[in-house]
């Protein structure tokens, strides 16, 4: 039997730096947990001290605020509240590049969307798993920006979001990655202002502009629109969907990209055990056989329990892989109804945690 968990709901309003102070004092201790976790293993791993990571990260900076003034000034508001530094703060932010430029990726995430012909009157309905480390942190807000859109978001290791905006659309994001990666502008620098757009077309034409190399992502309307994007560092390519489909999980689908794929190169280094190299197949393989197994009939309900599949165990699409050298699981789950400004999260394994609904 299923229990109820509940993530605490942190909800946040006023100006960009007085919803980093409340941002960060809801999550004071997630974001102490992942600062020490980023900077511990760096050391442990890669003998990195904090001073030069720090330094590292913050070479991002002019980039950022020219970009984003308004999300600096949210980290002013978190550091603030915290009593971390600004730099301790801009790190987490920075990780996924840094980790990419440390070479300690480990694995990642499985996402749909659907609409139209594939689900039950129509709906728009997309959602993944967030999968990582299981010491990694996931926080859940609600945020209100003067001016702009309320948003649900999960907080992911206080970097990477996945938002609902009720300005009607959603998106997902799994890590690709591409060889030769440069230093653009970090993802979870360029995807709060994506997320602030009034509509799913001015994000998306934002996306196509900064997302650059490390990371793909899918985004879908209330109106029925979905649409998803993968990059490598000087390239992209728009995912359209199949049949009404969207499916990925964390390698190239672009033919011209997949001879730039990072997966199987990092496999052959011995950065990470060689079954990463193609565990990602075998997960896209099975969602899109249980997404057109029930084409036609998908409700939120229908892809709760796709999400919750073990085929492949524990590498599967619920992943439970928590003993292996780079161990790596399903922190949390969730399915967005755009048309019902609606978001359906599990705190931990959909095999095991309710879905808990929330809406605007």
């Amino acid at each position: 039997m299923k229990i109820t968990k509940e993530f605490k709901l942190v909800e946040c309003c006023g100006t960009a730096y007085e919803i980093g102070l409340q941002w960060g004092e809801g999550c004071r201790e997630s974001f102490y947990q992942t600062t020490a976790n980023n900077f511990n293993n760096m050391e442990l791993m890669y003998q990195v001290k904090k001073e030069q990571v720090m330094a590292m990260a913050t070479k991002f900076l002019p980039l950022i605020q020219q970009f984003d003034p308004y999300l600096v000034d949210i980290m002013k508001g978190q550091a603030d509240a915290t009593g971390l530094s600004f730099a301790e703060i801009l790190t987490n932010r920075c990780i996924f590049e840094l980790l990419f430029y440390y070479q300690a990726i480990i694995s990642l995430c499985t996402g749909f969307a659907a609409a139209g012909n594939a689900t039950v009157g129509g709906r728009t309905i997309l959602g993944q798993n967030i999968d990582w480390a299981p010491s990694a942190t996931i926080d859940f807000l609600k945020v209100h920006h003067e001016g702009g859109p309320d948003q649900y978001i999960l907080s992911f290791a206080n970097s990477s979001e996945y938002i609902i905006s009720s300005a009607g659309y959603g998106i997902c994001a799994m890590a690709t990655l591409g060889k030769n990666y440069a230093f653009n502008l970090p993802l979870a620098c360029y995807m709060p202002r994506v997320m602030r757009q009034q509509n799913i077309h001015d994000a998306m034409k934002l996306l196509s502009q900064v997302a650059r190399g490390l990371g793909y992502y899918h985004l879908a309307d209330s109106n029925g629109v979905i649409i998803g994007i993968e990059s490598t560092y000087n390239d992209y390519e728009i995912i359209y969907p199949d049949n009404d489909l969207i499916l990925h999980s964390n390698h190239y689908l672009t033919e011209r990209f997949k001879d730039d794929d990072m997966m199987a190169y990092l496999a052959e280094m011995g950065y990470m055990p060689p079954i990463m190299a193609t565990e990602s197949f075998d997960r896209y393989k099975n969602i899109s056989r249980l997404m057109h197994n029930d084409y036609g009939r998908i409700t939120p309900q229908t892809a709760m329990e796709i999400l919750a599949n073990h085929e492949n165990f524990p590498l599967s699409i619920c992943r439970h892989d928590d003993s292996s050298t780079t161990p790596s699981v399903t922190l949390a789950s969730f399915v967005m109804v755009p048309e019902e400004g609606a978001i359906y999260v599990t705190c931990g394994h959909p095999c095991e945690n309710e879905y808990i609904r929330y809406s605007f």
